[in-house]
């Protein structure tokens, strides 16, 4: 079960409204609003952005937005909003953040945690990377996830690699590597995670502007990258990269929602 744990100081932010006389029509009710619904996260770079639908009731002062490392147990207090939106910028890259929103009126009344099953683990992210077709520029042609770099095509950290062959440009893995083509996306907040299937057996997928392609590394971490531009001869891409070994979560999603966990182990090819 869900518990709160309330630190002082955000305590006495929450009750300086219930102090001010702002509707005396408020006065001497002790009924808590319902617990909020609909709560989604966004993952971002030591950054979680958390949303929820606003309550119907009308003397709803705010929200307070409590985080817990698992589902059940204490949740603690990290901030309040009269909105319906949050961002935890403290948040670290490779922790696993489960959070929940209670609703609060103007009598100091607090409702319920959400009973949505919701967490997120934030991963580093990178824009405007660019690489280098790797026959022209074998060394500046690879990408590491291991610290964000460009490598030579043929280094062992490599990842992935940029080629161009007959007028066609190309994404490449090694065969301890998988890739996938996830389609034309928005921006690279867009795949939440990563497939269960559809892996490229040839190792490579067609580059195209607009595309998200998400990658299995050979130690078991997944990465999402999205082309922004093609010229003849480089590549330039957006990239998320789960620290979490095995995690799939590329952008958090809500469980019981019909998509399943995953628990594999990549085995050595």
């Amino acid at each position: 079960m869900k518990k709160k744990i309330l630190t002082a100081g955000l305590l006495t932010i929450m009750f300086i409204i219930t102090s001010c006389d702002i509707n005396d029509s408020y006065d001497n009710d002790y009924t808590p609003p319902a617990a909020p619904s609909g709560i989604q996260v966004l993952n971002g770079d030591k950054r979680v952005d958390i949303y929820w639908i606003k309550n119907r009731e009308s003397d709803v002062a705010g929200y307070n937005v409590y985080y817990n490392y698992t589902y059940e147990g204490k949740y603690t207090l990290i901030g309040s909003t009269s909105g319906t939106h949050f961002a935890d910028i403290y948040a670290e890259n490779g922790v696993k953040y489960y959070y929940a929103v209670a609703a609060y009126d103007y009598n100091g009344n607090e409702s319920e945690l959400s009973y949505d099953v919701v967490y997120s683990t934030p991963r580093p992210e990178g824009f405007n990377h660019a690489i280098f077709d790797y026959r022209r520029f074998p060394n500046k042609s690879g990408f590491t996830f291991n610290d964000f770099t460009t490598v030579p095509y043929d280094d062992n950290a490599t990842d992935f690699f940029f080629e161009i062959y007959q007028g066609t440009p190309y994404l490449v893995v090694y065969d301890d590597t998988d890739i996938q083509d996830m389609g034309l996306t928005n921006d690279i907040y867009d795949i939440p995670y990563a497939p269960v299937t559809g892996w490229n057996p040839n190792k490579e997928e067609i580059a195209e502007i607009g595309h998200t392609y998400v990658i299995w590394t050979y130690d078991n971490h997944f990465a999402k990258i999205r082309i922004k531009n093609i010229t003849s001869d480089r590549v330039v891409f957006d990239w998320a990269f789960q620290l979490v070994s095995g995690e799939y979560q590329l952008k958090p999603v809500i469980k019981g929602k019909g998509i399943r966990e995953l628990n594999r182990v990549k085995l050595a090819r």
